[in-house]
């Protein structure tokens, strides 16, 4: 009964308490010259809180409440933060509320300035500053760019901004080691500039804790350190991170983790750590999910790390849910292979049949994009490239000027048989390129024509303001390092037109000025062919062996066979058939078959005229005769 009595004077005194507040009853005041939070926050902080005349109740305030059990009387004290609230309308008995939990109030801020007024209203302890920081990032990153840049503006002229980062210098040794590592990725996406004593005093830090960092703190410091512009400070956190990864490798339990570290060693860590990380990642593999099986691939052109049975894997399963992975998330992995120089056939065609089944839920923008991704790779995705041919022919005009050359170059290095739509496809691009003609460059121009001589094309129009006197000054005034890659270009050209003959309305030749001085050095004898055609033509008479001949200037034939025709008589000049054997690298065919890219394929058709009979021998076919 004493205890139910005790617990109603408690009462009765607190509400005549908050009656005397009500009714203007002085107990503190507080100096204008900062907020009675502050003020407060001060106060009691250090424990000095001085009795003075108020005008209000702190907005924030921290007591005591007892707990009474029902058995034994016993009290127990426990420590409670919150707030008053005071609304006579609303709450006429005087009802206490409590302020909502710190993290609660942080979810609701929907702008960094509304966490910076947020920020004002607790004492800076270090989890608050680093929740402070890191929400403003989640906020900024979802965010347009527009919009984007006109929140970090208002945030940077916020009067509470440089206060914050003043409390992060203050309190960054006290902070725990996920905060720390939280509070420099946040300022470093923020844009808090990088050689600013914060970021180079959290820096420090960083390297002081380091060996106590946990596997969460390491990937997120890993995250920042990853595109961290290089300072003395953070070179040395990047040595000393790999010494500590190199320890904490066999208890890292997370493939995300594991990645993101792994990116930040980058292309210059030892082969001996390349080596247990790549280990170490296939002694995970059953825990990829498929964005890991992205993120890895990502990973390892990263490192500069080639692992066939990681790729192998990766490859695997992106293939079996193309479905599921999102476009941009697919052009990144083709980058990455294209780095890596790996490719795996499966994964090429299943991408290349994917998006020809489903051609029409993807934009224009999105087929080019990849079918430039497919060129890069010297891959030929004959379905997508036989679907988006009708594509082009039922609607030239969509094609802006970057499309179109784009277009030109993938349908010309892959040589791609156009078959019967081969006209009207040729005529809608050098429609389109003629529609472009007065606002391109002058080397975009040599781009477009030398692609479409490529593909056995010549648009007149085109052709014609190329060999323009104002056009070739233009380009012969171009930077050195690009004269070799224009002079073959316009040297094929400059073989087109001669041997192919196109009908035009004039007569074009290319300027022996633009076609650069013809070197008499020719590339070394292919020993094996050599050792191949001569086994072959031991037993053979009135037949004769050339080797790198150099026709036209331009072609180099690696071996050529002349043996005369049979039925002449002997009134009749001789007359002989020569064989030009080729033995190309395997970069001048398509990945996965035999058949030429467009400069080989050019080469072929233009020995065909000159009367040789061509015949390609592969490097594998060479090595299967050498076993044989």
């Amino acid at each position: 009964m004493s205890l139910w009595v005790t617990w109603g004077v408690m009462r009765r005194s607190l509400r005549s308490c908050i009656y005397s507040v009500k009714h203007g009853s002085s107990l503190v005041t507080c100096n204008n010259s900062c907020s009675p939070i502050q003020q407060f926050a001060d106060s009691y902080s250090t424990g000095q809180i001085r009795p003075c005349r108020v005008t209000s109740l702190p907005s924030s305030v921290r007591f005591h409440t007892r707990h009474y059990s029902l058995g034994p009387e016993k009290m127990v004290s426990t420590p409670v933060t919150g707030s008053l609230v005071l609304d006579e309308n609303q709450h006429p008995s005087g009802q206490i509320h409590r302020r909502p939990p710190f993290s609660e109030l942080l979810q609701q801020c929907g702008s960094p300035s509304d966490v910076l007024d947020l920020s004002q209203q607790y004492a800076p302890t270090p989890g608050i500053i680093s929740n402070c920081l890191t929400h403003m990032w989640t906020i900024i990153k979802k965010l347009s760019k527009e919009q984007r840049r006109c929140e970090l503006q208002l945030m940077f002229e916020h009067p509470a901004f440089d206060q914050l980062l003043q409390n992060a210098m203050t309190i960054v040794w006290s902070m725990q080691n996920e905060n720390l590592a939280y509070s420099l990725l946040a300022m470093v996406n923020l844009g808090v500039p990088q050689r600013s004593r914060v970021v180079q005093l959290h820096l420090r830090a960083c390297q002081e804790k380091l060996n106590d960092f946990d596997e969460k703190s390491l990937s997120v410091l890993a995250t920042c350190l990853e595109n961290m512009e290089s300072t003395p400070n953070v070179d040395a956190l990047k040595h000393g991170f790999r010494l500590v990864i190199e320890k904490h490798l066999p208890r890292i339990k997370n493939v995300l983790a594991l990645q993101t570290m792994m990116r930040i060693l980058g292309k210059d860590m030892p082969l001996d750590l390349q080596q247990k990380l790549e280990r170490k990642a296939l002694s995970m593999k059953e825990q990829f999910t498929l964005p890991n099986t992205q993120h890895m691939i990502f990973t390892m052109a990263k490192m500069g790390c080639y692992s066939k049975s990681l790729m192998d894997i990766c490859s695997q399963r992106i293939t079996e849910n193309l479905n599921v992975v999102p476009f941009n998330r697919l052009i990144t992995v083709l980058q990455s292979c294209r780095e890596l120089h790996y490719r795996n056939v499966t994964l090429l065609t299943g991408i290349s049949d994917y998006f020809a089944s489903t051609f029409d839920m993807w934009s224009k923008k999105e087929v080019v994009l990849m079918l430039s991704m497919f060129e890069s790779l010297a891959f030929c995705p004959t379905a997508l490239l036989a679907a988006f041919v009708k594509r082009v022919i039922a609607n030239p005009d969509a094609l802006t000027l970057k499309d179109l050359l784009c277009v030109l170059k993938v349908y010309s290095s892959l040589n791609y048989c156009l078959q019967h739509d081969r006209e009207q496809f040729l005529q809608s691009v050098s429609k389109t390129l003629e529609f472009y003609l007065p606002r391109m460059c002058s080397y975009d121009l040599l781009k477009a024509c030398y692609c479409l001589c490529l593909l056995g094309h010549f648009p007149s129009a085109a052709l014609e303001k190329l060999l323009q006197s104002t056009t070739l000054e233009v380009l012969s005034s171009r930077a050195p390092n690009y004269l070799m890659k224009q002079e073959k270009m316009f040297q094929t050209v400059h073989l087109c037109l001669h041997l192919d003959q196109p009908v035009l309305p004039q007569p074009l030749s290319v300027p022996a000025t633009m076609l650069g001085e013809v070197t008499s050095s020719t590339p070394p004898v292919n020993q094996r062919l050599s050792q191949l055609l001569q086994r072959v033509l031991s037993t053979q008479a009135d037949v004769s062996l050339q080797e790198m001949v150099v026709v036209e200037n331009f072609y180099v034939i690696d071996g050529m066979i002349s043996t005369p025709l049979a039925n002449q008589t002997s009134s009749e000049e001789t007359q002989t058939q020569r064989m030009a054997f080729l033995c190309p690298g395997p970069s001048a065919f398509c990945f996965g078959t035999s058949e030429p890219r467009g400069p080989l394929a050019v080469k072929l058709r233009h020995l065909k005229i000159l009367g040789y009979i061509p015949i390609v021998i592969t490097e594998q076919e060479l090595k299967s005769e050498e076993k044989a």
